[in-house]
């Protein structure tokens, strides 16, 4: 849970004034950890503003994944991995968020519950 810049600032200022750590944690309902965040985050920017996330690129390309798949439709995720270049899992999420299934049937299989059916039938 992120607490509010103003929350950040008020404990920092009970800190700067002289008190405790100990007893700015029982104002505010805190932890050590989180002041010594806090002093750390203020002392590397000059702000108590949060910091920016920074998240990697995407690893592949979904209309590029789909065109795969449609190529190779027999292929693992572990091969699709490593015509791409990422992880099984990767794959396993892009054709989740595409609606690609991941299991097939082969034309050339027949059903087999059919016949299970037909022998029950004749006892």
């Amino acid at each position: 849970m992120a607490y509010p810049k103003i929350l950040r600032e008020k404990a920092l200022a009970a800190l700067k004034k002289g008190h405790t750590k100990q007893e700015v944690n029982a104002m505010f309902g805190l932890s050590n950890r989180v002041l010594k965040q806090w002093e750390e985050l203020e002392q590397e920017t000059g702000s108590l503003e949060k910091r920016p996330l920074v998240r990697s690129p995407r690893k592949i390309d979904l209309e590029a994944l789909c065109k795969y798949c449609n190529e190779n439709p027999f292929a693992t995720h572990v091969e699709a991995g490593l015509h791409f270049n990422c992880s099984e899992r990767v794959i396993r999420y892009a054709k989740k968020k595409l609606g690609i299934t991941r299991k097939k049937r082969h034309p050339t299989i027949k059903n087999v519950t059919n016949k299970k059916d037909e022998n029950i039938s004749k006892n």
